[in-house]
């Protein structure tokens, strides 16, 4: 007997149905049909004809649809719920419809004009899991709208659903009108790719006149082959290293001088979208030794490296500098400068625009626009700028006595130089770093945040400005403005790593989990000597966009001596997600062994700086390892109100 074929096809599904719909019915049965019927026919069949999907089946509740393109079907989703929530802004909160749609791209099994099979259950499944008036959609479907549709996702975990025997990745858009958790009404501007453009400019011009001229979001380049996201190179544009230029002149000032130089080509050429540009701490193994230039470039995956030397004599200063080409030994370019000492700064500028020059695309040149977008100003007299680079060096030991003095010596700075807009910066940063050993926190804010709007004011153009300035307003809670500061400094420098790493720990809080793990790989490339800090907004980063493989490497690569208690928690976490129970076990014991008082609660519920989104993946993860659920009676005595509680511990109380 002849077997009949079976007709199967790829597509785009999307369901969609009304919340509580039963209960509008029960209400008033007549004005819900026609009410839904009106937005059917209103609302939901013109955008289907427009975006190329047709109805598989109408259900009394809700439509089943199909696209030939997921960007169709989730272009058409959205203008659905914007579309349906204006025709009833004159209905009564309590009777409006509000759907919740689900997309999913699968394999479907064709039936005259019906659909059938997993492709279509999985749609329905994540229209049930949706928020009212969100659009839910599957990994699959998320993976090829990447760079196709410009809406922000966030990743909201590996989902079971019915009759589905693998776990389904799953996806919300973010859509202003959604409820976003305890906290949304003060993030609602996060949403500024879908609101009204009046809302849209005034995000804009809160991060100045230069980022609302460019009009699009900075991108952070992912790498262009697949490879692992931990040290491999960015393959298809240029690479370079910039080894610690020699201090020839002996002294600390020279030193200092030599160290400034460095890293100030490194933040110069960084800015150049097309050179992929080393960090200074992945080149710091080689100050003041003599190198094989092949070697250097094979431990760090570049192409490209640049030496050089400073030499100071009185007022004068002699700079070297030359680029090779790693692979051949081919010296490219080299160049001598004898300036007078307070031109040293300009010689700088020379040097990064030489190299950018020789190695960025489109033949080496670089519009004049774009050197001039990321340029920031000189300093202008070198006592200062000796003062502010022996504050870094102080901030760098990360002590309190470290701390106040450099405080000490960056206010010396500006008051030789008020105009040295650097040094504000560094001040902001230190003063803000007083928090950690307990100053007053509104105290140490006001100064952090008078001191960075002095140096944002007088170098709009700096990066890392712009990074701290967003680092000191997320610390306040004002994550919009936050978000708009670091998104800016991204434009400014996308390559700078310490930018990287700060935006890597934040942008889950921005509600751009994706974007903050693809941070955290550009700077792990840029900087594979990253820190031990670092690690934590590399792990977190990971951790919010389910990218747990990635997370495991960074746990794997940590010294446990030196685990942090927000580092156990992190290792637990992944191993659980990752289904490794036995190690997610032990290292719970582990965790337990050193912090007797750490349960979800204390921890995940009540720790600052996680936001509502983090929170709740936090409980999930420290649930799933293990974690003891509830605060201890005696914590909470000592806890000042207000205590976040899990519903299973809200009957524990204080004795």
């Amino acid at each position: 007997m002849a077997s009949t074929r079976i007709e199967r096809r790829l597509a785009a599904i999307m369901a969609a149905d009304v919340v509580g719909y039963s209960r509008l019915v029960e209400q008033d049965e007549e004005s819900t049909l026609i009410a839904f019927r009106d937005i059917r026919g209103s609302v939901i069949s013109p955008l289907l004809a427009e975006h190329r999907g047709r109805i598989v089946k109408l259900m009394g509740d809700g439509v089943l649809a199909e696209f030939g393109s997921v960007v169709d079907a989730v272009a058409c989703a959205i203008a659905i719920q914007e579309r349906t929530a204006t025709s009833q802004e004159l209905v009564a909160p309590e009777r409006r419809i509000v759907f919740r749609i689900g997309i999913n791209l699968g394999d479907v099994v064709v039936e005259g004009e019906d659909l059938l099979g997993d492709g279509v259950n999985i749609a329905a499944r994540l229209e049930q899991l949706c928020t009212p008036g969100g659009v839910m959609v599957s990994g699959t479907a998320y993976d090829h709208l990447k760079g196709k549709l410009n809406v922000p996702f966030d990743f909201t975990g590996q989902k079971r659903v019915k009759n589905i025997s693998q776990p389904v990745r799953t996806y919300a858009l973010r859509m202003a009108g959604n409820e976003q958790g305890w906290r949304w009404r003060s993030q609602i501007i996060h949403h500024w790719p879908l609101v009204a453009p009046l809302a849209v400019m005034l995000l804009l011009m809160g991060a100045g006149l230069w980022w609302w001229s460019q009009g699009t979001k900075p991108t952070i380049r992912e790498p262009a082959v697949a490879e692992t996201a931990i040290g491999n190179p960015i393959i298809g544009k240029p690479s370079i290293a910039v080894l610690p230029f020699d201090n020839l002149g002996g002294d600390d000032a020279s030193r200092r001088l030599a160290a400034g130089m460095t890293e100030d080509i490194i933040t110069d050429l960084s800015r150049y979208r097309d050179l992929d540009v080393m960090a200074s701490n992945a080149t710091a193994a080689y100050t003041s030794k003599p190198v094989d230039i092949r070697a250097v470039a094979k431990a760090l995956n570049v192409h490209y490296v640049l030496e050089g030397s400073i030499q100071r004599s009185g007022e004068q200063v002699r700079v070297t500098a030359q680029l090779i080409e790693a692979d051949r030994g081919t010296h490219l370019w080299s160049d001598r400068w004898d300036r007078p000492a307070t031109d040293v700064f300009a010689v700088q500028t020379e040097v990064a625009e030489q190299v950018a020059t020789r190695l960025a695309a489109s033949g080496g040149a670089i519009p004049e626009a774009e050197r001039a977008a990321g340029r920031r100003a000189r300093p202008e007299d070198l006592k200062a700028y000796d003062l502010y680079r022996m504050g870094q060096e102080e901030m760098a030991h990360l002590t309190k006595e470290s701390i106040e003095e450099a405080i000490r010596l960056l206010e010396q700075a500006v008051d030789e130089d008020p105009k040295l807009a650097r040094a504000w910066v560094a001040l902001a940063a230190a003063q803000d770093l007083t928090m950690r050993y307990g100053a007053d926190a509104d105290t140490a804010r006001a100064a952090a945040m008078q001191a960075i709007r002095r140096g944002v004011e007088l170098d709009p153009r700096d990066a890392a400005a712009h990074a701290t300035l967003g680092h000191i307003l997320g610390m306040a809670g004002d994550l919009p403005r936050a978000q708009a500061e670091f998104e800016t400094a991204l434009r400014l420098n996308p390559s700078d790593v310490g930018i990287l790493t700060s935006y890597a720990g934040w942008a889950s809080k921005f509600g751009e989990p994706e974007r903050g793990a693809q941070a955290a790989d550009r700077a792990i490339r840029l900087n594979p000597n990253y820190s031990a800090s670092a690690a934590g907004y590399y792990r977190l980063a990971y951790m919010m966009a389910g990218r747990y493989e990635d997370a495991l490497r960074l746990v794997e690569h940590e010294d446990p001596l030196t685990r942090t208690r927000g580092g156990w928690v992190q290792a637990a976490v992944t191993y659980a997600a990752l289904g490794r129970q036995e190690e997610a076990r032990a290292t719970v014991l582990e965790a337990l062994n050193r912090y007797p008082d750490l349960t979800t609660e204390s921890f995940a519920l009540n720790s600052p700086g996680y936001t509502d989104s983090e929170r709740q993946r936090l409980v999930e993860g420290m649930q799933s390892a293990g974690f003891p659920p509830c605060i201890k009676p005696e914590q909470l005595q000592a806890m000042l109100a207000p205590v976040h509680r899990l519903p299973e511990c809200q009957t524990v109380s204080p004795q």
